[in-house]
Parts: C-alpha cells; structure tokens; sequence
C-alpha cells in the first residue's frame, strides 16, 4: 500500500471473490454463476442498445423498472436496480449504518457484509448461527442495529420461512432488516409480499444467478417508497449512470424471458437433488440448501485437501477457512454433465484415501 492511504482503511480486510483461472480448462463451480447462457431475448436486446453507446444509460432503469413491477405486482417507485445486488447492499450499509446504527447479521453468512461494514466505517454484531447452521430468530428480536440476512444463507443454503422473517420483522419496529434473495429463485418464497405490510423491509435480489447475468452486473432493492427513497439519494449521489446500457437492456430481456428462466432454475433444483443424493451415498453430510449450490463435507478428507484434489482434477469448488465451517465445501449447482464430473472425480478421491 502507498503511504497516501487513509488510516481508516488501514485494517480493512477486502473480499475475496472465486477464483477465476485460466491455466487449463476448469469445470467450474466455485461461484454460484448459472451454467446457462443469457434468455435469446436477453442477448437480442442487449445487442440492439450497442447503437446507443455514445449516450448516457437511463439513470431512472424506466423500462427495466416497469417491467420488473409487473413481474413482483409492485409499483414502480417501490424499485431501485443496481451494478450487481451488491451496490444495493452497499447503499443500505452508507444509508442504515452509522456512529450510532451497527450493522448486524450471522457469523457465517456473504462474506461482504463486515467488508461492507468496515469500509463504511460501522461497528457490527456477528450473531453465531446455531451448531445445525440455522438461524435462531430470537437472536435478532429487538437488535441493536441494522439487521442484514441472506435468504437462504450462504454458504449454507439453508433459509428461513416467510413467517420467521416476520417475526424479526415484528420484533424490530425501529430497525431496518435487509433481506439478501440473491438465492431465491431456486424453490423459496420472496419476502417481497411483505413490504407493503412492514415498512421497514429492504429485499434485494441479482440477476446474476438465476437469470444468467452474473457478468453483466445486474440487482435489485424492493422496499416501501420511502426505502426506496433513501437508497436513490444514495445513488444520486455516488453514480447516477451505475447501470450501464447493456446491462440494462439485457436485464430487460430477461425479465421478459420467464419461461426459459423459470426452465433453468427447474434444471438447477433438478440437479442439486441428484447431487446430494448421489454425495450422501459416498458419505457425505450436507445441509438441506435450497439454493444453487449445496455446503458439504466428508469425515475421511478435510474441506481444504478436498478443495485441492479436485482443483488438481479440473473442477473448481469453494473453500472457506473459518474455524466452522473449514470441513466443507461450497459447490455450485451446473448442468448434469458438470455435476457427473464432480461425482466421478470426488469417487476417484475417495478411493485414492
């Protein structure tokens, strides 16, 4: 670091995203990406705003906004879209956290969140998840903060029912809760229904997963009118022009393309059933994700010495090394042929024990 930066930073401990390698070919399920291409309509439309480039984006996202409201049957000025969810997450940290607002939220969950919390210079809670890895809702009840979940949580997949939000919901009157739905769409309930019903919901969603945008950057904020407000002055205030053109029309396309997206997160769920079976019939313990990866470990081989092995194979999974969770591995949920890989290479593992 140059003698130039602010002492603030100083500790800041930055996220860590995926690897992204190239030095041989990977089957790679290491990040949550879809492994379906963008909607034909997606594409279609992305390519047509090319012509448009010499012009600033749309900062108001209106046609995106428009269609998107149909989609949730909410209203327009109860949307704000973003450069990934991850902006809209970032936004509500500047926003909802202060001097006197921690942020609060469990202590295995998106590894952003103390990231964000940290360089927003905010204090936060990490509440432990209980030895299952589920959340105990009373931990949250009346929280001395700004309370962020990921539903389901990641890594573990594991989510809370709508009736559990709202509990947290009821029991923090004078708190915002975020709910983070960047795995929603893999067979879970959105708690966008509610946010008419407690005016201090903020959902977020991405594109990035289920709708086969991770590259383009694309999410979401679904709250009250006045949420959305304060995220806007956010955003106003930061960059206007945060969804570029492309991305824009792209997201467009995509919301307009329901049944090839609701087709691929079908597959998907397919796929993550298929693989836990066929993993708990090698041994392996694995929590009940409703996501599109699932969280699992073996007793004969570490979570690390797994994540190697098959790295050496060819196929890219996730390994955290917090003291918790350090036995498992995160793996994304492909298409069959990538999930047949795995299965083969994580034998072949085995049997080398």
């Amino acid at each position: 670091m140059s003698g130039f930066l602010s002492p603030k930073y100083g500790g800041l401990l930055p996220y860590v995203p995926g690897e992204q390698l190239s030095d041989k070919k990977y089957v790679k399920l290491n990040t949550n990406e879809s492994p379906f291409p963008p909607s034909k309509k997606a594409k279609k439309l992305a390519k047509q705003s090319v012509k448009r480039l010499m012009l600033y984006s749309d900062p108001e996202c209106k046609a995106l906004v428009s269609e998107f409201a149909k989609y949730y049957g909410v209203k327009p000025s109860q949307l704000i879209f973003t450069n990934g969810s991850d902006e809209v997450l970032n936004f509500a940290f500047m926003a909802y956290c202060d001097g006197e607002t921690k942020a609060v939220f469990p202590d295995i969950t998106y590894g952003f969140y103390p990231v964000f919390a940290e360089i927003n210079c905010v204090d936060y809670k990490e509440i432990p998840l209980k030895d299952d890895f589920t959340i105990d809702i009373n931990d949250y009840f009346n929280a001395d903060g700004t309370i962020f979940i990921a539903n389901p949580n990641a890594p573990t997949g594991i989510v809370l029912s709508l009736d559990e939000i709202e509990k947290i919901l009821i029991n923090n009157p004078k708190n915002v809760v975020v709910i983070d739905e960047a795995y929603v769409d893999f067979g879970n309930q959105s708690a966008v229904k509610l946010i008419d019903k407690y005016d201090n919901l903020l959902v977020t969603q991405t594109f990035s997963k289920s709708r086969s945008l991770a590259g383009a950057r694309l999410g979401v904020g679904i709250a009250n009118e006045k949420l959305i407000e304060d995220l806007v002055k956010i955003k106003y205030s930061t960059n206007p022009y945060n969804v570029n053109a492309m991305t824009m029309s792209a997201g467009l396309g995509a919301v307009l393309d329901d049944k090839y997206f609701k087709r691929n997160c079908a597959e998907i769920i397919k796929n993550r059933e298929y693989t836990k079976n066929a993993l708990i019939e090698l041994g392996f313990t694995v929590t009940n994700s409703t996501a599109n990866f699932i969280f699992a470990k073996n007793a004969k081989i570490s979570g690390e010495e797994l994540y190697l092995k098959l790295k050496d194979k060819g196929v890219l999974v996730r390994h955290f090394g917090k003291e918790k969770i350090k036995d498992y591995i995160r793996i994304t949920i492909g298409d069959k042929k990538q999930m047949d890989t795995l299965i083969v290479a994580i034998k072949q593992i085995l049997e080398e024990l």
